[in-house]
């Protein structure tokens, strides 16, 4: 797996580089700020690129700017944004209404190397990568006319593993539940989210993105109040 690698702090940049080396990931480049990394990755063309959030020239949200860009140009680029913020609405910005192949995670998971890695194979492969922090403020919100309202407890604690690109089997061992109940709880959501019939990716990418959606009303209403950087 090739991974181009943005984040203009040089010691994080060297022990991002450094652990997946260690984890059999090729590094293709590193950059230091938003243009360079824009041109690095179209130049290289790698399967994943993780990018943090803040980086010059702006030192604003310029990193997530260029993901978005690169998503956009390279719809099979794999991207993996990474923030020190517990910020709903980057997430929402960066995943737009194509969640496949894209992930956000805060900077504190990068030490946690198995969860990390993870994270950059799942989105290489075209699924989702959200940081449960973040996911549990997204089915935090209440609103009337969300349809997540039909589910019960159970089923949004499914939903909310799902949403972190956690097979049935993650999900089993996440909630301590069998296997057949996580497979049970996963069909009983796409029947109330009315998700129908095909592969069973494509439907729990449909799941993520409905949660995703409906999250978006409320955030709008913040965007202009988000933390100046990443």
């Amino acid at each position: 797996m090739r991974v181009v690698v943005g984040e203009d702090d040089v010691l994080m940049r060297e022990g991002i580089v450094r652990l997946l080396a260690e984890a059999g990931l090729e590094v293709l480049a590193q950059a230091g700020d938003a243009e360079d990394l824009f041109r690095k990755v179209l130049a290289y063309r790698p399967d994943v690129v993780i990018v943090d959030v803040q980086m010059p020239p702006h030192r604003g949200d310029d990193g997530l700017v260029a993901a978005m860009e690169l998503r956009h140009r390279r719809p099979t680029l794999g991207v993996l944004v990474l923030s020190q913020f517990n910020e709903e609405s980057y997430a929402l910005d960066l995943i737009g209404d194509r969640p496949e192949g894209v992930g956000y995670l805060l900077k504190e998971r990068v030490g946690d190397v198995e969860t990390f890695v993870s994270a950059i194979r799942r989105v290489a492969s075209g699924g989702t990568a959200l940081d449960a922090a973040v996911v549990r403020r997204m089915l935090g919100r209440d609103r009337r006319d969300d349809p997540l309202r039909q589910l019960t407890a159970r089923e949004r604690a499914v939903l909310a593993v799902m949403a972190e690109g956690k097979s049935n089997a993650g999900v089993a061992a996440t909630l301590a539940i069998s296997e057949a109940a996580v497979e049970k709880h996963v069909t009983a959501i796409f029947r109330k989210l009315d998700i129908g019939a095909g592969s069973t990716g494509h439907r729990r990418v449909l799941a993520v993105l409905a949660y995703v959606r409906n999250a978006g009303p409320r955030l709008q209403a913040r965007a202009e109040d988000r933390p100046p950087g990443g």
